[in-house]
């Protein structure tokens, strides 16, 4: 949409002016260099959320995540942090900058933030099966069977889960990698299987990691980083 407002696509030589026109199949489509340069400049951001933020939007008088996005939270410590891929701070990036996918306020760890709606829908869209991991400490006892069923086997608002791969991480830790996210999905998994979540961290997104990104903080996404 915004691409047709700036006059940047051409349909069979002509410049599109109407937004959600119908075109043939066979219609020759040409975006402007434009166009192109706009997208390159959208900035994706990591934030290590931290206890207490929410995701989206400021509700219940707690603030969202987004308002970490200030220069003086930046992660200037980041080892591959360099003159190359150093960027000067902008308000302008925080417009249309939206998160692409949740963690609720008592859960920790990566948030993305994007004004790449390519990205947003790469891992938050309805046919993704980016992974996502958690390391979730829990209290109560967990039987193999209730183990192999936080693996595959548990439904939740009426729907299967689709399989996932739950391991213990240490003796009160659990390893969570899942393909989806329903809302709660991880403590309302445990519960069904009789353990409480007492902390809940996610540390990777497809192949981006949390690494050593202080709670609170943020860094831009990598150009050569992909998830």
């Amino acid at each position: 949409d915004e691409w047709i407002i700036n006059g940047w696509v051409k349909v069979d030589g002509v410049i599109m002016e109407t937004l959600g026109s119908r075109i043939k199949p066979d219609a020759e489509i040409i975006i402007s260099g434009y166009a192109y340069e706009q997208q390159a400049e959208q900035v994706t951001i990591l934030l290590h959320k931290p206890v207490g933020y929410v995701s989206g939007q400021a509700e219940d008088g707690y603030q969202p995540a987004i308002v970490l996005v200030h220069p003086d939270n930046e992660w200037m410590d980041d080892p591959d942090l360099s003159d190359y891929n150093a960027k000067e701070f902008q308000r302008g990036f925080l417009h249309g900058l939206a998160p692409a996918g949740r963690l609720d306020i008592d859960s920790t760890g990566l948030l993305v933030l994007t004004q790449d709606g390519r990205i947003a829908r790469h891992l938050i869209g309805e046919d993704s099966s980016v992974e996502k991991e958690y390391l979730v400490r829990v209290e109560g006892t967990l039987s193999d069977a209730d183990l192999q069923r936080l693996n595959h086997g548990l439904s939740l608002d009426g729907e299967k889960l689709k399989p996932a791969k739950v391991s213990w991480q240490n003796e009160d830790q659990l390893r969570f990698v899942l393909r989806e996210g329903k809302k709660r999905q991880i403590r309302r998994m445990c519960e069904m299987v009789g353990l409480f979540v007492v902390g809940l961290k996610r540390v990777r997104i497809g192949s981006v990691n949390l690494g050593k990104l202080p709670a609170g903080q943020w860094r831009y996404l990598r150009a050569g980083e992909r998830f």
